[in-house]
């Protein structure tokens, strides 16, 4: 879950992005319009949490110009997050496709809880909760459980196992989760998914009760799986 925080101010940027990676989710930041517009271009989010008042292109631009792609990108969603309250600026954003409008100052909880109300919306699910064995994720309070009992994860540990739990039976590149894990500006490479594979994995292989098990496909990546049970 991959998300673009547009905000200019640094420091109400700083306290946004650091409260949604602590919900375990990937953000991604940009400070001015140009620099959204130029990311959504180029890149696929889950979500866009977009101020109005930004340098060198308009919020309401930005959205515009996304809208006007058409295509998956076009459909991104998009939360305004913006001083600019006004009747007549709300109806003009929710006009141009905006999926949802929060006005300045806002409660960190109330904009939590319309986060994830809209990425469920995105995939079509009020409510879901995936399963492998007796692993479980419920993307609602977006925890995993084990063998009934939370499994205590890191925020990219979270965030591979999240990805592959998402695609039963699919099995995810390293490149691709490279791009669910980590944003444009983090400081690292590939080789960093081999690492968050092998906590992952070794967390899951410390109840071989529990049904689930990472599998390596050479030349093709990761695939969450059922674990075969023991032999007797």
């Amino acid at each position: 879950m991959r998300i673009l925080l547009v905000e200019d101010h640094v420091e109400l940027s700083h306290w946004v992005s650091k409260a949604l990676r602590d919900a375990n989710l990937t953000v991604e930041c940009a400070s001015t319009g140009a620099d959204a517009d130029a990311l959504l271009h180029t890149q696929d989010y889950a979500l866009v949490i977009l101020d109005l008042t930004l340098p060198r292109m308009d919020g309401l631009d930005v959205l515009r110009r996304l809208r006007a792609r058409g295509g998956a990108r076009g459909r991104t969603p998009v939360m305004i997050l913006t001083a600019r309250g006004g009747l007549e600026e709300r109806v003009q954003g929710l006009n141009l496709g905006a999926d949802d409008y929060l006005a300045k100052p806002f409660e960190l909880a109330e904009l939590e809880a319309r986060v994830k109300a809209l990425l469920r919306r995105s995939v079509g699910n009020e409510a879901v909760v995936h399963r492998c064995g007796q692993l479980s994720f419920d993307t609602v309070a977006r925890m995993f459980t084990y063998c009934g009992e939370p499994l205590a994860l890191t925020p990219r540990e979270h965030a591979v196992l999240e990805a592959l739990i998402s695609r039963p039976g699919r099995a995810l590149s390293k490149e691709k989760l490279f791009d669910e894990v980590f944003a444009l500006d983090d400081d690292a490479n590939l080789d960093a998914i081999e690492l968050y594979i092998h906590r992952v994995r070794k967390k899951l292989d410390k109840r071989p009760d529990g049904g689930a098990a990472i599998a390596t496909l050479r030349g093709i990546g990761y695939l969450l799986q059922e674990r075969p049970p023991a032999a007797s």
